[in-house]
């Protein structure tokens, strides 16, 4: 995040976690993932920009008008910094723009057949991620050829004020359950990171909230 100085990240460096046994073509997956937001922050650039190599970045943005030119945008960056992009909802684009794979929102991910399991048959390289806010969601991300899950609300977050926040007994109790490896979303900050460290969790999840945690990951 802007003014994380990528190699002070303690917490975020792989290993830190405890990932789940691996399985069988399992693909690599970062230790810390940027979603943008343009509500709160328009202008994802100065974002991805400060993310330490190997992170991976979802393009959200659904509803801007320019959201094609900023995907060509951010996949250039992506690759001169090392980071890996993914696109929320729209596998044509992320096709279109080079992109390393898809991010499904919650409802995307399900019913028999879904967006997810179509993009997965076609494009087996890709990395796709699922939102999740339920158990029945973590199934649904399964079946939907997810390689790893976006587990949420972790704690209370800005972005969903009203959200009842899973807390961090449900949430290693739903994290040891999945059969894929889930992230911590909502809420997180530098303390709450070190809670996730024996949860289960492969990793971070965030949109802002790990720059008010400088001061304790430094």
């Amino acid at each position: 995040m802007p003014g994380i100085p990528p190699n002070r990240l303690t917490l975020l460096r792989p290993g830190v976690f405890h990932p789940r046994p691996a399985r069988r073509n399992v693909k690599k997956l970062p230790p810390l993932i940027h979603l943008t937001d343009a509500a709160r922050f328009p202008d994802p650039e100065p974002a991805v920009f400060a993310l330490p190599r190997g992170s991976l970045v979802i393009l959200r943005h659904y509803d801007a008008a320019n959201r094609h030119l900023l995907a060509r945008r951010l996949a250039t960056l992506c690759r001169a910094r090392g980071l890996r992009l993914l696109i929320a909802g729209d596998g044509r684009l992320a096709a279109a723009v080079g992109a390393d794979g898809l991010h499904l929102p919650e409802w995307l991910a399900r019913g028999q057949i879904s967006v997810g399991y179509g993009w997965r048959r076609r494009r087996p390289d890709w990395l796709i991620t699922a939102a999740a806010h339920s158990e029945a969601a973590l199934h649904h991300a399964e079946a939907a050829g997810a390689d790893a899950v976006l587990l949420a609300p972790l704690f209370p977050t800005k972005s969903h004020p009203g959200a009842c926040p899973l807390g961090i007994v449900r949430f290693a109790r739903l994290a040891h359950q999945a059969h894929l490896p889930v992230y911590g979303l909502g809420g997180i900050d530098a303390l709450a990171a070190r809670r996730l460290r024996d949860s289960g969790a492969v990793g971070i999840a965030a949109v802002s909230a790990l720059g008010d945690a400088v001061p304790l990951i430094l």
